[in-house]
């Protein structure tokens, strides 16, 4: 019962998270581009964006600044082929947890272990 329990709060704790990530802007909104886009075209939207909101451009413009780091956040995860694969699958959320574990080399919890049991 305390099992059943466990596993139910750990899916609940999974879901609010979902639901949270989804209600942000995804990495894509932020860049402005699909989420088919190329690295091509990821690159240039992040270039184009990253010029705009410039802290050196927009000196004492704390939105401006907040806004260059979404940019700069964004495209670290798109940019690179791993993180964007784990994005595209489980959100920030699933970022987290391959952080979390070391960047995938062995240790942190499976998402998928929790529904296989």
């Amino acid at each position: 019962m305390a099992n059943r329990r466990s596993k139910l709060l750990v899916l609940l704790c999974f879901l609010s998270c979902a639901i949270i990530a989804i209600a942000g802007k995804s990495y894509y909104d932020i860049l402005q581009v699909s989420k088919g886009a190329s690295d091509e075209q990821i690159k240039r939207a992040y270039r184009k964006l990253a010029l705009k909101y410039h802290p050196d451009k927009n000196q004492g413009n704390e939105e401006a600044n907040k806004k260059f780091a979404e940019i700069n956040n964004a495209y670290e995860v798109l940019s690179d082929t791993e993180k964007r694969s784990i994005y595209d699958k489980y959100g920030e959320e699933g970022l987290q947890q391959h952080a979390a574990s070391g960047g995938g080399r062995g240790g942190g919890m499976n998402i998928q272990d929790i529904f296989s049991s």
